[in-house]
């Protein structure tokens, strides 16, 4: 039953790491920085442990950071480690570690120049940790997070000029290498470590104090950060996988800090004074996806037919309780290189049964897989069934596996429900829309669309390079396999005290979880 779980995850959190871990003193800050109100104004104060709950992975978890997949890892990844790069709000790369990176005129080798910092054991952060960190991730035998962001590099040729400069040797043209740098799980880590669970060492804004799978990971402020040393004294990560623990844990003052809340809880306690509910923007692309190599949808009049018939705002209002903005069937909204100045796609039904007719598909039927694996994919396929009737056409809602839910649309059917997180359009593009792409799931292959995106990455100025995507996404918006409703906030919760918090962050961004900035009021 809930209740017993929410109490469970309580006992898990006090066991982990002690009861004075969570005692109230803990959310406190101590002799702060004059000028700081309850409310936050003034400087930020410096002291106290924020206890942030997260889902979990189970006694399986790791802190090593080429392993990252669930949020908890990477927000515990970015507590410790540091990337080349990593992506602004709009998803546009920002140097981190490098400082600089430059690019011969062919665009196949890339000079990056690195910061002084340091490892949290004294060591400095040089070229050859960057090398046996991407040489690491790349491991043939691995399978790590961030390898395929890799291939484009060619590690065996890529070489340390000195201590702190790396010349990349490329495959091929790659005009947005500070993307591959700045890619999800390409962390780095110092030359020689093997064993990330015991003692991890990395050069990021907290030091390893200790860690318990599945329970709970303590850290403390690295003064020494290149970047600032964090405010906090103390940052604690606790698992609780089920939303109404975090948020029970929340109004119970038993953490300051609870990820991923559901649109319903945040309008519950929006306007209430116990809890800040924190909303970042664009930060799940919501969508169904079109096979668009099979009937009825290698039809490119089909797929036009099922854009004019979803009505937007009310699958962004029904499924999404409204915690979101309507898309328009394409990736990346506000992100760099978006085509905003396309028009904003309406229903229109009358057009959508014109074109099914066009089509020879009058009385179309087709089934809708979808499942609860996300929140919102159900209820945006009902929405979407009872759309589609307007146009005379019969969809079939097909319930599937949490567990096996992605494998099994990747290949099979002909519609699904789909969601990503945030990601550089270009990485959209290139791991989802090429005809060699490991996760085309509208089986979108074009080998004219597959040169535009060469001509991108070879393309030197950065205007004409947006000219080329902008190119892209107009064939996509007229013809494309991805049918783009919304895109859904990410829901944060936060304790009245905290501050610090950024809003502009969309999830898989730099300043997402990004707890050195934080502090408590």
């Amino acid at each position: 039953m809930p209740g017993i779980r929410r109490r469970g995850f309580l006992a898990v959190a006090t066991g982990a790491v002690g009861a004075g871990a969570l005692a109230l003193t803990g959310c406190t800050g101590d002799s702060g920085e004059p000028g700081a109100s309850a409310e936050g104004d003034g400087k930020p104060r410096r002291g106290g442990r924020l206890r942030a709950a997260f889902a979990g992975g189970g006694a399986g978890e790791t802190l090593d950071p080429h392993l990252s997949n669930l949020f908890a890892d990477v927000a515990r990844a970015k507590a410790l480690f540091d990337k080349l790069a990593d992506y602004g709000p709009d998803l546009s790369a920002r140097p981190r570690l490098a400082t600089s990176w430059e690019p011969d005129a062919g665009l196949t080798r890339w000079k990056v120049t690195l910061r002084e910092a340091m490892f949290h054991d004294g060591r400095p952060v040089t070229a050859q940790d960057v090398l046996h960190s991407y040489r690491r991730i790349t491991d043939p035998d691995k399978a790590f997070r961030a390898k395929a962001s890799l291939e484009p590099l060619d590690l065996a040729a890529s070489r340390a000029l000195d201590a702190r400069t790396v010349e990349f040797v490329l495959k091929r043209p790659t005009a947005e290498f500070p993307n591959v740098v700045a890619a999800f799980g390409a962390y780095i880590v110092p030359a020689g470590v093997q064993d990330f669970d015991k003692h991890p060492v990395g050069s990021g804004p907290f030091r390893f104090v200790s860690f318990a799978p599945g329970r709970s990971a303590v850290f403390k402020r690295n003064d020494d950060y290149w970047d600032g040393a964090p405010y906090l004294d103390e940052l604690e990560f606790v698992v609780a996988n089920e939303e109404s623990a975090r948020i029970n844990a929340l109004l119970g003052g038993q953490i300051e800090y609870a990820h991923e809340l559901n649109p319903t809880t945040a309008r519950a306690h929006e306007d209430r004074d116990q809890v800040r509910i924190v909303r970042l923007r664009n930060s799940a692309m919501q969508s169904f996806v079109m096979k668009t190599d099979r009937p009825p949808f290698d039809d490119k009049r089909v797929r036009e037919a099922f854009f004019l018939i979803a009505d937007r705002k009310e699958l962004v209002d029904g499924a999404l309780s409204g915690a979101g903005e309507i898309g328009n069937d394409l990736f990346g909204k506000g992100y760099e290189y978006y085509a905003a100045g396309l028009p904003q796609r309406e229903q229109d039904i009358d057009r959508a049964k014109a074109l099914l007719k066009e089509a020879g598909a009058e009385g179309l039927e087709v089934t809708l897989d979808t499942s609860p694996v996300a929140a919102g994919f159900t209820e945006a396929a009902t929405i979407f069934r009872d759309q589609a009737a307007k146009a005379g056409v019969t969809v079939k809602v097909r319930t599937g596996s949490k567990d096996s839910y992605w494998k099994d649309i990747l290949d099979s059917g002909t519609l699904c429900s789909y969601r990503s997180g945030a990601m550089p359009i270009e990485a959209h593009i290139s791991q989802r829309l090429l005809t060699d792409s490991t996760t085309n799931a509208t089986k979108w292959q074009h080998k004219d669309f597959d040169a535009l995106y060469q001509q991108a990455q070879s393309t030197r100025d950065k205007e004409e390079r947006a000219a080329v995507y902008e190119r892209m996404q107009r064939r996509l918006h007229a013809e494309g396999g991805f049918l783009v409703w919304g895109f859904a906030d990410w829901i944060i919760g936060t304790a009245r005290n905290v501050r610090g918090v950024e809003t502009k962050a969309p999830a898989n961004s730099l300043d997402w979880a990004r707890f050195d900035k934080v502090w408590l009021a």
